[in-house]
């Protein structure tokens, strides 16, 4: 297939959580995707982790992150403090929490980060239009800095701009697709000479990074993807999501066969950065990766064993109806 669709096309038939990322505090957010087994953040860490010390080398002083569509700063806290995803997951869905408000929440995680040892090597910046996100991340001492507005929409104000101006690597773990080349644009048009961000991308194989890579490019950044695995997001919300996804992946001329027909949203990894540097260690040899796809099938057995065989079904369904 050569229909191309557009991303508010695609967006159509995901599940909304809108409500999940505008919440007071995390514990909805872990809660709902949680049941989804959302996993990506997991599988990101490690490759975040390799990029992050692959850039020391090349300056003096900390690596600043850039998050976009951050939410409350998930990627953030596993850069910055030695706990682990899993870990967090069961933090924010431990029974004796649900009952707190925010504020006693927000009081405990004060607390808890304090009490970790913190990467002096990494600061974090995250950009997200959600306000309490932004706010939470910040006030739990996730964020060193933290920015709730829209480069979609606008252009940062001076002030933005001088923080944006210092970033080293921008990231992202799945807000292509609700984020364009716009934002992107935004933030390299901003670069010092001479210090041109990376950026690290984790986009979901139904959306295109084709618009993204080429404006990237015109501030002297060279995209590579990475060949031979993709990663796992999470389970789909529904069969609609599912159909969807497979219809969106299949009309770029992808297969989706062992991928999104397992039941499973996957993304791929973009990293961008300039010509010497990828010359120097291209992205293959940079990263060592997980895929995700035997942790994943672990924390969903339960799930997927009675799920899976209607998945495959309606697979093949959605298939025979796009083709």
């Amino acid at each position: 297939m050569n229909m191309k669709l557009k991303f508010s096309e695609i967006n159509e038939a995901k599940a909304d959580f809108s409500d999940l990322y505008t919440s007071k505090d995390p514990r909805n957010y872990f809660k709902f995707l949680g049941q989804l087994d959302y996993i990506i953040p997991h599988l990101a860490q490690p490759i975040f982790s390799q990029l992050i010390r692959a850039r020391q080398e090349t300056q003096d002083g900390p690596v600043t992150v850039l998050d976009i569509g951050c939410s409350y700063a998930i990627n953030g806290a596993l850069m910055k403090f030695a706990v682990d995803y899993e870990a967090l997951r069961q933090r924010y869905t431990a029974p004796p929490l649900q009952a707190l408000t925010s504020a006693e929440m927000l009081d405990l995680d004060r607390h808890f980060y304090q009490s970790w040892p913190k990467n002096p090597g990494v600061k974090v910046i995250g950009l997200d239009v959600s306000d309490n996100a932004i706010r939470y991340a910040e006030d739990c001492g996730i964020l060193d800095r933290g920015l709730a507005i829209d480069l979609e929409s606008r252009d940062p104000t001076p002030e933005e701009a001088d923080l944006l101006s210092g970033v080293d690597i921008v990231i992202s773990t799945g807000c292509v697709g609700y984020v364009t080349s716009k934002t992107f644009q935004r933030v390299a048009k901003l670069t010092r000479k001479g210090r041109a961000p990376w950026a690290a991308n984790f986009v979901l194989r139904m959306f295109p990074f084709d618009n993204i890579a080429a404006t990237l490019a015109e501030y002297g950044l060279v995209t590579e993807r990475y060949e031979g695995a993709t990663f796992v997001q999470r389970r789909f919300a529904n069969r609609e999501e599912m159909e969807a996804a497979i219809r969106a992946v299949e009309a770029r001329g992808l297969d989706s066969d062992g991928h999104e027909t397992e039941g499973v949203y996957h993304s791929e990894l973009f990293v961008s950065r300039p010509t010497e540097e990828i010359a120097r260690r291209p992205i293959q040899e940079l990263v060592s990766v997980v895929s995700g796809a035997n942790k994943f099938w672990s924390v969903g057995a339960n799930v997927l064993s009675s799920y899976g065989q209607a998945v495959r079904q309606t697979a093949r369904a959605a298939r025979r109806r796009s083709a």
